[in-house]
């Protein structure tokens, strides 16, 4: 028996040293930077200077003193209450779109993901110059209609609204999910809804749409925590909130507020009151899935 044991504490050891340089990483980079953001939360800090407890002034300012607070954290919202539901109908629709058995099919689909893994950085600067009012391209296609395109990135509210249709460019991202989902929806329900006599229009709504909804429900959580995590294309296309603050996203609030004020305890406050708000959407729209979401068996 000790001989037994001796050998599953050297195997035990073994793995734990094949996991350590991860393991190691993972406490250094992820576990002590989240609970000393807690600590900091707290204090005053900008970096230079050692960390002064301050209690729950950050807070405080937070949610009584801070209007930019509230001014982003309503810019956030409304581009995840418009962002959201809008990603989650153009991925349904490509994906019933690319799901037909048509010749070349799969290069269509290529195209349509290439976008979702081009680098953000780059994708943000393609639009700047897509939107741009003088020489950009969706000007220039208006003017073919006699049309007089806006501004885009550089009046309110088209500047908001540029940034919602530029969140649609990775929506191939999503497609492929919802065409997965498609593929593993059952033929025979198919067939035998065509043999009751029901049109396209009823197969789905009565099969497609239930079907899918686990993985519309999958998408929507996704969606609605990346959408308060939204940040690259605001930072590289409006750095300082854009015109009248209209892109002033709760993310670049945050970074602004750490890196160009260095006020590391305000900012770390920021990101547990935007840690709360995202728990407790998740939590809701969690609780709501009983209702809607049906798991096939």
């Amino acid at each position: 028996m000790a001989r037994r044991s001796n050998h599953k504490a050297k195997q035990y050891l073994t793995g734990y040293l094949f996991v350590s340089p991860w393991l190691i990483g993972f406490l250094a980079f992820t576990v002590w930077p989240f609970f000393q953001s807690i600590y900091l939360s707290f204090t005053r800090y900008n970096i230079v200077s050692p960390a002064k407890w301050v209690g729950t002034a950050n807070y405080r300012m937070l949610l009584t003193q801070d209007e930019l607070f509230w001014k982003s954290a309503w810019v956030t919202i409304k581009f995840a209450i418009i962002s959201v539901p809008l990603a989650i109908v153009v991925g349904i629709a490509l994906a019933l779109l690319l799901n037909i058995n048509v010749k070349g099919i799969t290069v269509f689909r290529t195209i349509f993901y290439l976008p979702s893994i081009v680098p953000t950085v780059a994708t943000s600067v393609l639009f700047i110059w897509i939107l741009n009012p003088n020489i950009g391209l969706v000007n220039r296609v208006l003017e073919i209609f006699g049309i007089k395109g806006p501004a885009w990135l550089n009046t309110s509210p088209w500047a908001f609204y540029s940034l919602v249709m530029m969140s649609l460019w990775g929506v191939g991202g999503s497609m492929i999910i919802y065409l997965a989902g498609l593929k593993d929806i059952p033929v025979h329900l198919y067939e035998a809804a065509t043999i009751d006599g029901a049109n396209a229009i009823r197969k789905m709504r009565h099969i497609t749409l239930p079907m899918m909804t686990p993985v519309i429900f999958f998408n929507l959580v996704m969606g609605i925590i990346g959408s308060f995590q939204y940040f690259t294309q605001a930072f590289v296309i409006a750095p300082n909130g854009g015109p009248q603050d209209s892109t002033y996203f709760y993310s670049l609030y945050l970074y602004n507020r750490a890196w160009k004020y260095l006020d590391m305890g305000y900012a770390s406050a920021m990101a547990w009151m935007l840690f709360l708000i995202v728990i407790v959407l998740t939590g809701l729209v969690f609780r709501t899935q009983k209702k809607w979401v049906h798991y096939g068996g």
